[in-house]
């Protein structure tokens, strides 16, 4: 779905923000994007959705080169959902908001009706249809946000930094919302986050520092080179430390990067003793 190569970007003259980074990403996949603040991961969300234009390499979208050229149609693929939902909102009800893509689209009313259905019943938003967004909480408007972008039928969905504003709740109503269009969907989704559990969730991990993909693998392979991620500013997750205090206690705590797979490893342990 996604090819880069030799990417690079700057917004000035006095520092690289993107250096020479390649990756790719299968059709279908989960993929999650971390690192510092600073260290480039929003700018590549954007330049993957053509809103920043690369000023060296190529970026390929579902087979297409990210040029003016095919900017249009590439756009017509990628859905993508921002860190503050209410800078997406356009509607005065969530229908409206949900609406808003399809109607300039020129999707006939009776097919729209269907399509705003859908997809506010995908991310649990369908008896607030008739709300207004303002009133809704942090992780609602996000499922709003969501659901518009859902209902434009995108192939690739890039989420950047979209739970940072959320309380704890509103977090873990938006990971399982992510997950859940993973499994159900086949969507392609590329997800900028601090968030270990929801990096424990994706498929694949592209670590970056100052501009610089230095990291990439599995989420178990990523988080747990503890020298690696102290070197690029990354917190070694709480549960891991446990596990390695654990472990020099003579405890197998398993292979999970989250509290919750280490207490559920513990527990299996236990039960079986």
């Amino acid at each position: 779905m996604i090819e880069v190569k030799n990417l690079k970007f700057s917004y000035d003259d006095t520092k690289t923000t993107i250096d020479d980074v390649s990756f790719s990403i299968p059709d279908g996949s989960y993929t999650t994007i971390v690192g510092h603040n600073g260290s480039g991961k929003s700018t590549i969300a954007k330049l993957l959705a053509g809103l920043l234009e690369k000023q060296g390499g190529s970026i390929q979208i579902d087979g297409l080169e990210l040029n003016m050229e095919n900017l249009t149609k590439i756009r017509s693929r990628i859905g993508i959902v921002f860190q503050n939902p209410d800078n997406q909102f356009i509607g005065s009800t969530v229908r409206d908001d949900i609406a808003f893509g399809l109607e300039n689209h020129n999707v006939p009313q009776p097919e729209m009706d269907g399509i705003i259905e859908t997809n506010a019943a995908k991310v649990k938003m369908t008896k607030y249809l008739d709300h207004e967004p303002t009133r809704l909480s942090g992780g609602q408007k996000q499922r709003v946000a969501i659901a518009g972008v859902l209902a434009m039928k995108p192939k690739l969905l890039i989420f950047d930094e979209a739970t940072a504003m959320l309380d704890p709740q509103g977090k873990d109503e938006i990971k399982k919302v992510i997950s859940q269009l993973h499994r159900e969907n086949n969507l392609t989704i590329v997800s900028i986050t601090h968030d270990i559990d929801e990096v424990a969730d994706s498929d694949y991990v592209l670590a970056l520092d100052n501009g610089k993909l230095v990291m990439e693998g599995t989420p178990h392979d990523v988080f747990t080179d503890e020298r690696k991620l102290r070197r690029i500013q990354l917190d070694v997750p709480f549960s891991l430390k446990m596990r390695t205090a654990l472990a020099k206690q003579g405890v197998d705590a398993g292979r999970h990067i989250t509290m919750e797979g280490l207490v559920k490893e513990l527990c299996q342990s236990l039960s079986n003793m």
